[in-house]
């Protein structure tokens, strides 16, 4: 089995000094007009709202160097390089736990995870640099029109909440945060494989002698090795959505991947993870070894198979911080809130789905009615 890693000890403080403080909302000012500048979805460049100017996004290091991944060993002892690490100023929702930087000098504000109305503190969070961003290539004009659809596709949906999400506050675009694991596997295992046959035997069935065949199982043991090199395993490092929410966003272009440059962050909002390295690598770990099972299992091969023992070895274990977009809204619609998250790229959506009682109560009526109609005409024809 993997060995484990050696820790920093548990309430060992974290030092902080000669780390950069990152500016909680990013901001360019027009060489044109002075106004601010922000990423526009549509062109991939910085756009002034202002003056129509547009700026291009120059990378200040080599695409491979900077997307190059980072060694997990080293950051879960806590010795990755200063340049590595970075001190944010976030503010924590005290209802959903979510991590959202916001702008300086803003005392108050609405979490866009859950609507919850929250006072901006003045925490400073140490945590490693993103590495790369995926940009949005959504508009939020499109990403509203995305949910509009959405929701007028759900049965039982109430129709005031998609007119009040229609013309509701604008949606939130949000960096969320993810890890990714890459890691060079070679896995020794024991098991049986079974191979199926079949008996003939003589059997009463009704009071007569009928044959009947029997599948049964011959047993036979084997073992062996399988190999696997696992690139990019994502793994969320938010706990402020369901996983149920952004496990549907899937699939991401993680290939169109951009090394970090706050320029996409500008006119956005970026979360803080809160799913520690550690964790989240636990977790890619689980999917990994899932995936190793199942090799495990036809590399035995035969028609059944039981594994007794797989004894993983796993080299080369490296990480990225990377952040993906996802445009978001969080409405109070009668008392309830309700959350849908739009991926930042396809357009794809998820969200909690609101029912109507009413539109339930109605359709169970036409149900019965008709049941009622077709009944008494099957009684006339009989």
């Amino acid at each position: 089995m993997l060995p484990p890693f050696p820790l920093p000890s548990k309430g060992t403080p974290l030092t902080t000094f000669d780390l950069p403080t990152v500016s909680a909302e990013h901001r360019f000012p027009c060489d044109r007009c002075g106004s601010d500048l922000r990423f526009d979805p549509r062109s991939g460049q910085l756009h002034c709202d202002h003056c129509g100017n547009e700026q291009a996004i120059e990378g200040s290091a080599p695409h491979a160097r900077a997307l190059a991944e980072l060694d997990l060993a080293r950051a879960l002892r806590d010795d990755l390089g200063q340049t590595e690490m970075q001190q944010t100023r976030v503010t924590q929702c005290p209802n959903c736990g979510a991590q959202v930087e916001f702008a300086d000098g803003k005392h108050a504000a609405e979490c866009p995870f859950c609507a919850t109305p929250v006072v901006v503190d003045t925490g400073v969070h140490r945590q490693i640099k993103p590495r790369a961003v995926l940009p949005f290539g959504l508009t939020e004009e499109t990403a509203r029109d995305a949910m509009t659809d959405w929701l007028g596709s759900l049965w039982f949906a109430p129709s005031g909440l998609q007119d009040y999400a229609r013309k509701g506050r604008k949606m939130s675009g949000i960096y969320v945060p993810y890890w990714t694991f890459d890691a060079q596997t070679s896995s020794r295992y024991t098991g049986e494989r079974g191979t199926v046959y079949y008996v003939t035997r003589t059997v009463m069935r009704n009071g007569k002698r009928v044959q009947q065949r029997e599948a049964r199982v011959r047993w036979s043991g084997a073992s062996g090795r399988v190999a696997r090199f696992f690139d990019d395993v994502l793994v969320l490092a938010s706990k402020s959505l369901p996983k149920r929410f952004t496990d549907a966003l899937e699939p991401w272009d993680l290939s169109a991947l951009e090394p970090y440059a706050p320029e996409y962050l500008a006119g956005f909002r970026a979360e803080g993870y809160t799913v520690e390295l550690e964790q989240g690598f636990a977790e890619a770990r689980g999917r990994m070894d899932r995936i190793i099972e199942r090799d495990v299992k036809f590399d035995i091969g035969g028609d059944r198979q039981r594994v007794h023992s797989i004894d993983t070895d796993m080299r080369d274990l490296t990480f990225k911080h990377i952040l993906l977009p996802v445009w978001l809204a969080a409405y109070k619609y009668r008392g309830d809130t309700f959350r849908f998250v739009v991926n930042g790229r396809t357009g794809r959506v998820q969200g909690e789905r609101p029912y109507s009682a009413i539109k339930i109560t109605i359709a169970v009526i036409l149900g019965l009615l008709a049941a009622g109609i077709a009944g008494y005409f099957i009684a006339q024809s009989q």
